[in-house]
């Protein structure tokens, strides 16, 4: 037995799959894509397995319970996200070009929908005010708004790698420094203010076209919030 076949991992990258599997395979993980971006990682099996056009028990035998897919799937969309940011960080010279591209990239391709539950995570802090509980190390808001913190996970479903989503904390924070550091971005913008407009710029709608143009407005609005003012 190979070490690949051996590993435990119980997800679809064990083995090399026959050609009709392989299809299979694919079809779910798009549904699933498709499923958990518009109902959320709530959304049951049977309703990706239906989207696939495969039997339940196809949906099973390549993912042994649920919290591996959602596991597969979340990894999948931070690493793309991750992308997209350092891709966004080495070709944009303007900070706010570059954090205003890695918005509009992510929102367009609706990795936002499927980010895992522990990048988007705000509390309220014993004082009541918010507190940004994902942050990049070190990171503070503004005097007297509190530290940014992270806290003990605890999740409803398997989060992805913290590997995965430490290193789109950290490649995000160094876009939202960077703008900050130009006066561009408003000083009390935090990284999980930028992960939270991704995750809600982008809504499900029936009609293709009229989503882009929606999730077009959207971040308009939302950028124009982010941005910082002249002093009066």
């Amino acid at each position: 037995m190979s070490a690949a076949a051996g590993n435990g991992r119980g997800d679809a990258r064990s083995t090399p799959l026959r050609v009709d599997a392989q299809r299979n395979l694919e079809h779910v993980l798009r549904a699933a894509r498709e499923v958990f971006g518009e109902l959320g990682y709530g959304a049951p099996m049977e309703d990706v397995a239906r989207r696939a056009r495969v039997g339940v028990g196809t949906v099973y035998r390549r993912f042994p319970s649920k919290d591996v897919l959602v596991r597969r799937i979340a990894e999948e969309e931070t690493s793309r996200l991750t992308d997209q940011a350092r891709a966004a960080l080495g070709q944009e010279d303007e900070p706010w070009s570059a954090l205003s591209r890695f918005l509009r990239t992510s929102v367009a391709s609706g990795a936002g929908r499927l980010l895992p539950p522990q990048v988007l995570r705000v509390g309220v802090a014993d004082d009541g005010s918010m507190v940004d509980e994902a942050r990049v190390p070190q990171q503070r808001t503004q005097p007297g708004a509190g530290e940014l913190r992270l806290v003990p996970e605890q999740p409803t479903v398997v989060p992805a790698d913290d590997a995965g989503a430490a290193a789109l904390l950290d490649v995000v924070g160094q876009l939202v420094e960077r703008a900050r550091a130009a006066g561009e971005l408003r000083a009390d913008v935090s990284v999980s203010d930028v992960l939270l407009v991704i995750a809600t710029a982008a809504p499900s709608l029936p009609d293709a076209a009229q989503q882009a143009a929606a999730s077009a407005r959207l971040l308009d609005i939302l950028l124009e919030g982010l941005r910082s003012r002249p002093q009066s």
